[in-house]
């Protein structure tokens, strides 16, 4: 009898367990930046480079501390992943410029990070 109790309290600890166990991990979710190219009719504008510059405002003030750039697809959208530059538990990820250009067109702006959702910004260049 006391065999019979001790391996149920053993089957029901080992099952209690693992769901603690796989219920309190969580995966993080993506953290992307999306930004919007548009020229001054509010038309998308393919093929421009985008860089993203995050300026350290307390170590070494103005260097740059994080640089990326791709180029707009056909809708205008640049589009960034910063899986990498998040850890979970992190409060926040960046604030960062952003610069756009294409031929003599040029536009800037500012795109705070938040983490694990899509942040978009636009950017008009003219």
């Amino acid at each position: 009898m006391k065999s019979i109790f001790t391996s149920s309290f053993l089957v029901i600890a080992i099952a209690v367990s693992g769901m603690l166990l796989t219920t309190s991990c969580r995966k993080k979710k993506d953290t992307i930046a999306k930004i919007y190219v548009r020229d001054a009719s509010n038309s998308p504008v393919a093929g421009c480079q985008v860089v993203l510059k995050g300026v350290s405002t307390t170590n070494n003030p103005g260097s740059v501390e994080l640089y990326d750039t791709t180029e707009t697809n056909a809708s205008g959208e640049a589009i960034f992943n910063f899986n990498d530059e998040y850890k979970l538990g992190q409060a926040g990820v960046a604030v960062l410029n952003i610069e756009a250009e294409k031929d003599a067109l040029f536009g800037t702006g500012i795109i705070k990070i938040e983490e694990e959702v899509t942040n978009e910004e636009t950017v008009f260049v003219q």
